[in-house]
């Protein structure tokens, strides 16, 4: 069985696609990445929820999408659920 921290792992990893998914609209992740140095593979892997981005990318992400990173961290926390915490409880 996974452990607590896997599974809080696996829902920020959803929010993070949630949110790209959301943000990037009808922009292709080929063109997306294409835009902002950012390789599809790696857009793919973040919207499918299986890998966990580095922060520079998240930089990158928050550009692409016209959004400073703390706006960006703001619309990755809709996908999260109500009161969500990492840490232990």
């Amino acid at each position: 069985m996974r452990n607590m921290q896997d599974v809080k792992k696996k829902i920020i990893f959803e929010a993070i696609a949630k949110t790209i998914k959301r943000l990037r609209g009808n922009k292709s992740q080929f063109m997306l990445g294409a835009e902002y140095d950012i390789p599809s593979s790696v857009l793919s892997d973040l919207e499918r929820a299986v890998k966990d981005p580095q922060l520079t990318t998240l930089f990158k992400l928050s550009e692409a999408f016209g959004l400073s990173i703390s706006e960006f961290m703001q619309e990755l926390e809709k996908e999260l659920p109500k009161n969500f915490s990492v840490s232990e409880e």
